[in-house]
Formats: C-alpha cells, structure tokens, sequence
C-alpha cells in the first residue's frame, strides 16, 4: 500500500562527458529520466511510499530502467512488460555560457506511447492511496496516453485521493492548441496544478498581472485549489537563483530564493513537485512549497535526473545551515 502513485514514462538519458557535443562524443554517461519518476524519487527521500505506474520494452533495457527505479525505493508492481515498442532515448548536451544546454529526444514508438484505455485498473492500483501524480508530458505522447491519463484522475478523484498535473509543456512533443484542449479537460480533475504564467498564457489564455491573479483564473475556470510554481533567475548557465510561490484557500505564498551552483538542473522542477505534494499530504500547503523550493535547490547539486538528496539536507537548507563539511 503507497501514499501516492505516480504515472509516466522513463527514458534512458545518454550525455557525453566533460561538455563535450553529441558529434564529439566517443562515450556517454547513462542515468534514467522521466518527469513523473523523478517526483516519486523525491517523495521516497522525503519518507514517502511510492508506487510507478509505467509500461517498459520486455528486454534488458526495459529491466534496468525498472530495477533503476527499484534501487531508489519506489515500487515497480505497476509496470507492464511489453513484447511491443522501445524505451525511449535522450540525448543531453551540458552547456556553458554562452551555450545553452539542450536535449535531442529519441523516443518515438516507445512502449509506454503504445499504452491505450483499459490497460491498468486505476481503482484497483488506488487501493489505500492517498494522492495521484502525473505531468503534462504523458498525454503528449500519444491518444491512448491521454485516454487513460484522463482515465486515471477521474478514477483517482472518485477514489478520493488528492491528485497534482505539472503542465510541464514541452513544444517537441505537441502543438499549444492541442496542448490546450487535452490539458483543459484534465484540470478539473487536479487539486494541484505545477504552472508558470507562461505555460499559462500560451496554453490558456490566461493572464494577470502576478502570479496570485492567475492562480485565482485557474481556480474560477477550471477548479483547481492549488497553484504553486518556480521563481528562477538565470545570471548564468551554471548558476542560479532558484525559489517558489503558490496560492491557495485565498492567500499568496513565496518562498526564500536559493543560491545555486548547477551540477545538473534536469529534474529541479519534479524535485519541487515533491516537496510540495509532500506538505499537502500533511495538509499543509505553505510548508510543502518550502519543502519543494529547498529540495529543488539541491537538486541542482546531484548528477542525473534524480533527486537523490536526504531529508535531513532538506531540513539542514531550511533550517539555514550554511556550506560547511558536516563531520
């Protein structure tokens, strides 16, 4: 039995080392990577139970992404071995100011993009759950991905679970009107919605004037209780300044704003995700935006997608404890 459940694709991650581009690369650097795989991570670090809701390539690839997963504590009772598709592929180029880092996806005709309605008893995987996860990049993948994304927070909805949408838009897998339409037919079925006021605008429609005034539209439009977001400043490449801001039950929250060196930004966002869910499972709102702004900050410092951080860090950043050793 889990408190929260989380649904998405994992891919497998290939970066070639020291900076170097993709054409000068004679070795890469594996980890695994998936939006809603990273917020279970960082939930187990918090102390959660987590379950992953997935399908994997029945090969050697697809058992590694799943024993990844169990290696970090999250459970893989959930995920369908399939003898159809592939595990998706991303190729990461780390940059440098002045070049941006970027992402080459390989990814089309996974095994998880193949899924379609009927292929997992949400009531059943729900059983003693207290909350439902997933992003906008899962409908993205295909129609029968959205089908049963939709699927999903309306059985977890009736199942009585909290449930969280991070938008988290990605314009390589699906245009803004689609994007628009399929994610506005899941909102009123999410307590928690992960924005920012420009996925806002563009996908919706929706503008204000700060980010309290369009927390309050989504709340209007489409019933969403809880609106959170980051607050990142990018000075450089490699570093940051990096915080947080919600609005929930009429009231505006901000978070402190971290300094942070970037090892690694993949998953800062679904590390703040967690934090954030974390805190509405104790039912309190304000304390899981703190909680999700410090473990995003430090997510910033751990190599891969993964935010292998420990709680007592987490405590240690809100704590304000500074960057001495800990002997």
């Amino acid at each position: 039995m889990a408190d929260v459940v989380s649904f998405g694709e994992v891919m497998v991650r290939l970066a070639p080392p020291q900076f170097r581009r993709i054409e000068q690369a004679r070795s890469f650097d594996v980890e695994i990577g998936g939006a809603e795989l990273n917020t279970a991570v960082g939930l187990v670090r918090l102390g959660r139970s987590v379950e992953w809701v997935a399908a994997l390539p029945a090969n050697s690839l697809g058992e590694a992404v799943r024993n990844r997963a169990r290696e970090v504590g999250v459970g893989t009772a959930h995920v369908k071995f399939s003898a159809e598709g592939r595990c998706g592929l991303y190729f990461l180029e780390f940059g440098a100011a002045p070049r941006a880092g970027s992402i080459l996806y390989d990814r089309s005709g996974s095994s998880f993009a193949l899924l379609k309605p009927g292929d997992f008893d949400w009531p059943a995987i729900f059983t003693g759950a207290h909350w439902f996860h997933v992003t906008g990049i899962t409908p993205a993948l295909s129609a029968g991905c959205a089908a049963l994304t939709l699927d999903a927070l309306k059985a977890a909805h009736d199942g009585g679970l909290g449930t969280s949408l991070d938008l988290n838009y990605r314009s390589k897998l699906w245009g803004i009107a689609e994007a628009g339409r399929t994610l506005g037919e899941l909102l009123p079925h999410v307590d928690l919605l992960i924005a920012s006021t420009a996925d806002a605008e563009q996908l919706f429609g929706i503008v204000g004037s700060n980010f309290a005034e369009v927390a309050k539209e989504f709340h209007g439009r489409f019933g969403v209780q809880h609106v959170a977001g980051v607050v990142r400043e990018t000075p450089l490449v490699w570093r940051n300044r990096f915080g947080a801001v919600g609005y929930s039950a009429g009231a505006f929250h901000q978070t402190v704003t971290y300094e942070v060196e970037i090892v690694d930004r993949l998953g800062a966002g679904d590390a703040f995700a967690s934090g954030v869910i974390h805190g509405l499972l104790d039912g309190d709102f304000a304390k899981g935006l703190h909680y999700g702004a410090a473990l995003g900050a430090l997510k910033h410092t751990v190599p891969g997608d993964l935010p292998l951080v420990a709680l007592d860090e987490v405590e240690a950043v809100l704590a304000g404890q500074g960057l001495r050793i800990r002997r």
